[in-house]
């Protein structure tokens, strides 16, 4: 992600005026931890607290998402992402898709 691109959860950009939509721009990843940190994690289930490795897996995999949907909004020639939502799914066990999508937009 570039500095100079907006990426913000509202349908605004404050003190800018949205001059075009571009359309709908999406980066996704699927991440799973290696078998090592998932025996880990199993133990932290069983005697309770945050599941540490998790939490770097879904970090992890969200900034990769957000950096192939600005990626995507880049490409298009968007000043900014508006509307900006995350998604998650889980593809099997200790493995989940972490979805980012919003609206590509020109700004003046």
């Amino acid at each position: 992600m570039t500095m100079s691109m907006i990426v913000v959860n509202t349908d605004f950009v404050p003190g800018k005026e949205i001059a075009e939509v571009l359309g709908i721009v999406k980066g996704n990843v699927i991440q799973a931890k290696h078998l090592g940190k998932d025996i880990a994690a199993g133990f932290r289930h069983i005697v309770g607290g945050e599941i540490k490795e998790y939490t770097e897996m879904m970090s992890e995999a969200r900034e990769i998402a957000l950096k192939r949907m600005t990626g995507k909004a880049e490409e298009m020639g968007a000043g900014a992402i508006v509307n900006v939502r995350f998604m998650t799914s889980m593809v099997m066990t200790g493995a989940a898709e972490i979805l980012a999508y919003g609206t590509a937009v020109k700004l003046r």
